[in-house]
């Protein structure tokens, strides 16, 4: 703790060492909006997620593609990237670039000056964010501030000499800590891999090890109980392409992570149709396939009676041959999704179909019910187990980053006093997001346009 310190003129500050000076936003950058016109194509296209500003290819867009990107604005080295609006729900607020490409326009980019070290910034405005603290300066009903508002808000600064200090002093310990995170994430993958074989085995060999084999046409499930019985995958569905009238019926879209869920239930940004008059109907427990990912496993049961896109396919289960949930874990093991792949048409990949009739033409194996519901009931307590241990890792995980969080807070603005300290050598370690960086470009495409 710093022994002299001067009053706060941020709300949500008490103090800051009396040597630190108090500059506005404006003074602490050069603005820039420059469009990259018709030279778009020279560009590499960037992103703002949760993890900066990362590099993404034209192949990763989805949603939403401008029609050209003449519009977007010109990214350097060193530039920051600002996120301004929807302050009170926006997943990012900021990110340093390490690359030279375009960014949507949406966005306000400028350089800092010379003077300050731009990552101290960068670790100044992430506290910033970790407390929505500018959302107090937004009037407008998305919580948005523009650059001229921005510019006028003052941050507390120390001397270029103890900038530089801030900024290796939490390089290491986020290092320290991102280390820790990494090692409880690769715990959750291999628990998860393991979750995974064991429920493609009870699926495709059964829970009885030394019972009696065969071999089937159902070649991807190897050999199976010899008791099994053999039929394709037409023979337990039929195809239904029944819809809805006034499209009033409650509307489920696909999450890849968490299989067909109401509007309600869906926190991803989306546009909601205007009308689902001529969406296909579903009855709990179809299986709902979105045929373009159908292959990556991209497709569940319907929790309850509604309407889903026109353009997925609805499968009736026959329940006689098969529990909906049996079927739902059996297409989506990984053996089977190796299989899919060989069963997808088109030639541009990301744009391959599963068509009914190539799933059904698999071959497949099949115990009698009773036996499903016990390869149910084992997968139940796999999950369950699985479930329990990846809980109590994600909250050693939240801790530390909770932690990390208040480290940050409380160094760059001068509640820690980091200034004496010697820094070792260290490897730098960054935070690798659980999933994939949450890409913010999908959801502000339509303020760009």
């Amino acid at each position: 703790m710093y022994n002299d310190c001067q009053l706060s003129q941020l709300p949500w500050l008490d103090s800051i060492p009396s040597h630190w000076s108090w500059i506005r936003n404006g003074a602490l950058f050069d603005y820039h909006q420059d469009k990259v016109g018709d030279e778009y194509s020279k560009y590499q296209l960037l992103s703002l997620t949760t993890s900066g500003v990362k590099e993404k290819s034209l192949d990763e867009v989805t949603g939403k593609a401008p029609a050209s990107y003449s519009g977007y604005q010109e990214v350097k080295p060193g530039d920051m990237v600002f996120c301004l609006f929807d302050l009170d729900v926006s997943a990012v607020f900021s990110g340093l670039s390490n690359y030279s490409g375009m960014i949507t326009s949406a966005y306000d980019v400028a350089t800092p000056k010379r003077t300050y070290n731009n990552k101290f910034l960068d670790y100044w405005f992430q506290s910033v964010f970790f407390g929505r603290y500018y959302k107090i300066f937004a009037k407008s009903v998305r919580y948005t501030i523009n650059w001229d508002v921005f510019k006028a808000i003052k941050s507390p600064v120390p001397p270029r000499e103890e900038q530089d200090q801030i900024v290796r002093y939490l390089d290491w310990q986020v290092s320290k800590i991102n280390k820790l995170i990494q090692g409880y994430q690769k715990q959750k993958t291999l628990l998860n891999e393991r979750k995974n074989v064991l429920i493609d085995n009870a699926v495709t060999k059964g829970l009885n090890v030394s019972i009696e084999r065969k071999t089937t046409k159902a070649e991807w499930m190897s050999d199976v109980p010899f008791h099994w019985a053999e039929m394709r995958v037409k023979n337990i569905f039929t195809e239904k392409n029944e819809r809805s009238v006034d499209g009033h019926e409650p509307h489920l879209s696909m999450s890849q992570k968490k299989g067909l869920v109401t509007d309600d239930e869906n926190i991803e940004r989306r546009l909601l149709s205007e009308s689902y008059a001529g969406a296909k109907l579903v009855d709990k427990d179809d299986l709902v396939l979105n045929r373009l990912k159908a292959h990556l496993g991209v497709f569940a049961l319907a929790p309850i009676h509604g309407v889903v896109s026109p353009d997925y396919t609805v499968l009736k289960l026959d329940k006689n041959r098969i529990i909906p949930k049996y079927a739902e874990h059996i297409l989506k093991c990984n053996s089977c999704r190796k299989e899919l792949v060989t069963r997808v048409r088109g030639i541009v990949e990301g744009f391959w179909r599963l068509y009914t009739d190539d799933l059904g033409s698999i071959y497949i194996s099949l115990p009698n019910i009773e036996e499903q519901k016990q390869i149910l009931e084992y997968i139940e307590k796999v999950e369950d187990r699985t479930n329990n241990l990846n809980t109590k890792l994600l909250e050693q995980i939240s801790l530390l980053r909770e932690y990390r969080t208040r480290l940050i807070s409380d160094v760059v603005t001068g509640q820690m006093d980091v200034r004496g300290i010697e820094i070792p050598d260290y490897m730098p370690v960054e935070d690798i997001e659980s999933s994939a960086d949450l890409d913010l470009d999908e959801e502000v495409k339509s303020d760009a346009d």
